[in-house]
């Protein structure tokens, strides 16, 4: 089954069709990581029809045609993936993780969890920020990079 690409192939809807197809689906996602040699490839997990993830698509949606030069943007909805649930912890709503050359890329938001974003970012400038700053650091070889805004509760109370 191929990826249906929405908005010139900046952002991808993968999806499955029923349970037999999972082994398919998971491939699918692989592919997706694999192929992208030179863009970062961003994978938002979640549902459809999720609150949460529905404000992190509306960001995903409008940044979509500034970041198409340095990144890919796919969305995957987390139950045709099982695999992949285990493998990242994808228990979280919604959840946005990084790729660079088939590399998972992490990012320092002062949170604590470096792997992934599990809420959602309304500001579509400060999504921006954080994909570009990935991009640069993985083009240099880095697995970690420190997000540009310090998304810890230590300055809130």
């Amino acid at each position: 089954m191929p990826l249906r690409s929405r908005r010139a192939g900046v952002v991808g809807r993968v999806a499955a069709v029923d349970r037999s197809e999972l082994d398919e689906f998971s491939q699918q996602v692989d592919q997706a990581i694999l192929a992208e040699e030179d863009r970062v490839v961003v994978v938002r997990f979640g549902h459809d029809w999720d609150p949460t993830c529905m404000r992190m698509d509306e960001t995903l949606f409008k940044i979509a045609p500034k970041v198409k030069n340095f990144s890919v943007i796919y969305l995957v909805d987390i139950t045709k993936v099982p695999d992949f649930n285990k493998m990242y912890e994808l228990y979280d709503p919604c959840t946005v993780m990084f790729f660079f050359r088939n590399k998972h890329i992490m990012v320092d938001l002062g949170t604590g969890n470096n792997n992934k974003i599990n809420w959602p970012i309304t500001d579509g400038q400060e999504l921006i920020d954080i994909i570009e700053t990935v991009y640069r650091g993985a083009r240099k070889g880095r697995g970690l990079v420190v997000s540009p805004k310090d998304y810890s509760t230590k300055y809130k109370y």
